[in-house]
């Protein structure tokens, strides 16, 4: 603000007539209206909600959803998962998963179908707050994504591994059990350890793996 002392000093002078307090009661007293009416709405979405309490509590267990997500989704998909036969179709009715696309026997990438966008947008959401999140499995899959896909269906993507989460965690009953930051990076160190063994084997070899001795 010290850039602007001269345009401060200027308004600290300036005197406030009954026009300037007219204007400014008009928008404090719309928005304290406004207040009013969505701590109405919300006591009432909150009383509704009431019996599902405990579903919205674990599904506040998974990265990047919180209490207002965890309530939008419950009230776009329900707690009935046995609705859907898995969690792929309930990614294909919320219009979260890619499409089919094949050309000459090669799947390639598609557009998301449409579905709720309430249920989307409440997802899209989430996926960017857990991106941003640290030493997180879904934080690890968006960074991992954006290299090859790029940030917005990256984005997507994310969504899409949780809706599969949130069905599991509805079906089942469960919370989310974080996989960690370093999922990835474990998973293909197995990976490789494996495919190396392998080939040791095919040569003939018998390989016994050991982790390195620290230097003395």
């Amino acid at each position: 603000m010290r850039s602007k002392r001269a345009l401060l000093e200027q308004a600290r002078l300036r005197r406030l007539t009954e026009h300037h307090r007219f204007l400014i009661r008009k928008p404090l007293a719309h928005i304290q209206v406004l207040d009013q009416e969505i701590e109405q709405w919300s006591q009432g979405v909150a009383e509704r909600l009431r019996p599902f309490e405990a579903a919205i509590e674990r599904l506040s267990t998974i990265a990047g959803i919180k209490r207002r997500l965890a309530e939008v989704i419950l009230a776009e998909i329900g707690t009935d998962m046995s609705r859907f036969p898995s969690a792929r179709h309930l990614a294909s009715w919320a219009g979260i998963c890619p499409g089919n696309h094949e050309s000459a026997g090669k799947r390639l990438t598609g557009r998301t179908r449409k579905g709720s966008p309430w249920l989307r947008t409440a997802l899209v959401e989430a996926a960017q707050a857990a991106a941003r999140s640290k030493d997180c499995y879904l934080s690890a899959q968006f960074h991992r994504l954006t290299i090859g896909r790029g940030g917005k269906k990256a984005i997507v993507a994310v969504a899409h591994t949780l809706l599969v989460i949130v069905y599991h965690v509805l079906a089942e009953e469960t919370t989310y059990q974080e996989l960690g930051g370093n999922y990835f990076d474990e998973r293909d160190r197995q990976a490789i350890q494996k495919q190396l063994v392998r080939r040791e084997d095919a040569l003939g070899y018998d390989v016994t793996l050991a982790p390195t001795s620290p230097a003395a």
